[in-house]
């Protein structure tokens, strides 16, 4: 019992720093897990740093703890599953990430292969895959999945590294293969040598981690935009 109460209690905090997403649709769409929802209590997480950054209208429905697919319906109904924070309507773009918490939850980021498998196959099917042509067909967006970064130091992740790095080599192949599908690494912008850019857990993105990432994401924007 004292779990659920802990689930309505950080949906009543987290509704204070996600925007309530427009009926009918919207410019920018954000879904994921904490890596996106960092900070949003400073306004200063990575769909923040995208507003700032692109001057569009960013909702971010992206919730701590979320998986890309939880099996409780409780969870889902809350915003616990990152399909399920899809809000419907139009967009123009949607960025999301997720699948380490499914890790975590699934397999203890151990034996992970089944899990990995099921978010995004050899052959590019899987619920990944499934779910953005569901959202492509629905809003006309363009997609951008973010992957995720090396921690600094030992986290609670860490056990999950090899998976999550062979989770997302399988989903740039399918972004390049796909129209308006790109994988972003914020791999590529986050350095696990400088503390700095983490959070206190080693895990997470500092304010500096979530500006890097945020203007990462929107130069890409931007350009496709002009196009």
């Amino acid at each position: 019992m004292m779990w659920i109460v802990r689930i309505a209690a950080l949906v009543v905090l987290l509704a204070g720093c996600t925007d309530r997403a427009p009926r009918g649709g919207g410019d920018v769409l954000v879904l994921g897990d904490s890596v996106l929802a960092w900070n949003a209590s400073k306004g200063a997480s990575i769909p923040d740093v995208l507003a700032q950054a692109l001057g569009r209208n960013v909702i971010s429905k992206a919730v701590p703890g979320a998986q890309f697919d939880n099996s409780s319906a409780l969870a889902r109904a809350v915003g616990f599953d990152i399909q399920r924070q899809f809000p419907g309507g139009r967009w123009n773009w949607i960025v999301l990430n997720g699948g380490a918490n499914d890790l975590s939850a699934d397999c203890g980021c151990g034996a992970c292969g089944a899990t990995v498998e099921g978010l995004i196959s050899q052959e590019g099917g899987g619920a990944v895959p499934t779910f953005i042509t569901r959202i492509q067909r629905e809003t006309g967006a363009q997609v951008i999945w973010m992957g995720y970064y090396k921690g600094n130091g030992r986290g609670s992740f860490e056990g999950c590294r090899d998976d999550l790095v062979e989770m997302e080599r399988r989903l740039a192949i399918y972004a390049e293969a796909r129209k308006d599908v790109y994988f972003l690494d914020a791999e590529d912008v986050i350095d696990p040598r400088d503390p700095a850019q983490f959070a206190p857990d080693n895990n997470h993105p500092s304010v500096k981690g979530s500006a890097l990432i945020g203007n990462y994401l929107a130069q890409t924007i931007q350009l496709r935009s002009q196009n």
